[in-house]
């Protein structure tokens, strides 16, 4: 019999303990190198929080014309989400962004991650960044699902 080829996991979600620390874990294969802004998986047990695409239309309907903008309210419109659903920002485990200019998106990293942090903090998900030609909404240039796992 042979070994199994291939990476190993670092954290392997385990059952629940007294001492397990609460919230999802971070799974990152060993060896790989480490993401930036984002994890490469997540194990969570608890009550699942997920939302539709959400986008950055504040409570009057209206969209800024700005990619970070608007990217700032999908975000602050996930947690106002994710509040009524018992859960925070530290419950995350994907987010799925759907852009409709990655260039626009790679030329905007740095302010994006600054806005990240302001309303996510340091917590960083299973990501996904998918380009598309277009969204429902047609000023709208990003929108966003997320899944938050709750802790029992």
């Amino acid at each position: 019999m042979t070994a199994p080829k291939g990476p190993t996991l670092s954290v392997v979600p385990h059952p629940k303990t007294d001492t397990s620390p609460p919230g999802p874990q971070v799974l990152q294969p060993s060896g790989w190198p480490m993401p930036k802004g984002y994890a490469n998986g997540m194990a969570a047990d608890g009550r699942l929080v997920v939302t539709g695409g959400v986008i950055g239309w504040d409570t009057q309907g209206r969209l800024e014309p700005d990619f970070v903008a608007q990217v700032r309210q999908t975000l602050s419109n996930i947690a106002e989400i994710l509040a009524e659903g018992g859960a925070r920002a530290e419950h995350l485990v994907r987010l799925t962004w759907y852009v409709v200019d990655i260039e626009e998106y790679l030329a905007s990293l740095k302010e994006l991650g600054r806005v990240y942090r302001e309303i996510f903090g340091a917590h960083y998900p299973a990501m996904a960044l998918v380009q598309v030609v277009r969204l429902v909404e047609k000023e709208a240039r990003v929108e966003i699902e997320a899944t938050a796992v709750v802790p029992r």
